[in-house]
């Protein structure tokens, strides 16, 4: 999609994060403390990402989650920007920022997916087809 078209379909916020890289400020995210059981959809393409059973409180202030739903629904770039080296991930289907990957998360994978809420929409599992 275009830029144009891409800023007709989100909100400001929604597209500074996942169209221009931007994030949002810890403990503001709708998400960051939902307990719900449901899955979390890529905002831009609505592909499914993470899933509940996968979310935990990592103290960061952002949602996090250990793994993905599946490896091949994220994508991951060195990220070099603010003078760190850091792992960026994005949506694989259609390329927008999500947030980034730590390697100090809990056990089995030892991976802390540190998510923008505003890059997420939230399907509960009693609304899924």
């Amino acid at each position: 999609m275009s830029n144009e078209t891409w800023k007709d379909k989100l909100s400001a916020e929604q597209y500074r994060i996942t169209r221009e890289g931007g994030t949002e400020p810890p403990f503001s995210g709708a998400y960051y403390a939902n307990k719900e059981a449901g899955s979390y959809h890529c905002v831009c393409c609505n592909a499914p990402l993470f899933h509940s059973r996968q979310k935990y409180d990592s103290g960061s202030g952002w949602p996090s989650f250990w793994a993905p739903v599946k490896e091949s629904a994220i994508k991951t770039l060195a990220d070099h920007s603010h003078g760190m080296l850091r792992t960026e991930t994005r949506c694989a289907q259609c390329d927008a920022h999500l947030g980034h990957v730590f390697e100090d998360g809990p056990p089995p994978t030892g991976l802390r997916y540190c998510i923008n809420s505003a890059a997420l929409n939230f399907v509960a599992d009693d609304e899924q087809d």
